[in-house]
């Protein structure tokens, strides 16, 4: 009968190891769910940036901003370039390479079509930091209420004639 009965017993060495077991997956899981919040909140504001830059170029399907890839389309299509550059993403590493440039120069286009500088878009490539800058940066041409004038270093001279 003694051979049929099984007997939980722990010793204190598996007991604290199933208590650190349960601490790491816990670790785990709350830093998985803290990514995906963050993930989250960041698509979240750039999708509210993109949508608010569509609106004050008066494009009309504005909400394109919220579809992953179809903002970037969109983005090409504000920056002056074709939609149809977007299919250069099936084309591995070349095609990316070609799609982070067009979106690069649409942005520089974008930015001075709303009065601000378009060196911004050039956020995008300083390592380490051009995320973060590249954000900021998107805020202000987003959400700035009055247009930044742009001065040009160029004075024209009108001579009035007599």
């Amino acid at each position: 009968m003694q051979e049929l009965t099984h007997e939980l017993t722990l010793k204190s060495g598996e007991l604290s190891d199933f208590f650190l077991g349960g601490a790491i997956v816990a670790i785990i899981a709350l830093g998985i769910l803290l990514a995906v919040l963050i993930f989250a909140a960041v698509y979240i504001y750039f999708a509210l940036a993109y949508k608010r830059i569509a609106e004050k170029l008066k494009f009309k399907k504005s909400w394109i901003a919220w579809i992953p890839v179809a903002q970037w389309a969109m983005l090409l299509k504000l920056g002056g370039f074709g939609w149809g550059w977007i299919f250069l993403l099936l084309i591995p590493v070349f095609g990316w390479i070609a799609v982070a440039i067009l979106l690069i120069i649409a942005h520089w286009r974008i930015f001075e079509k709303l009065n601000q500088p378009g060196w911004y878009s050039l956020s995008l490539i300083i390592p380490k930091v051009g995320f973060i800058l590249y954000a900021i940066a998107i805020g202000i041409v987003a959400w700035q209420k009055k247009p930044a004038r742009i001065t040009s270093s160029r004075k024209t001279n009108k001579h009035k004639r007599r």
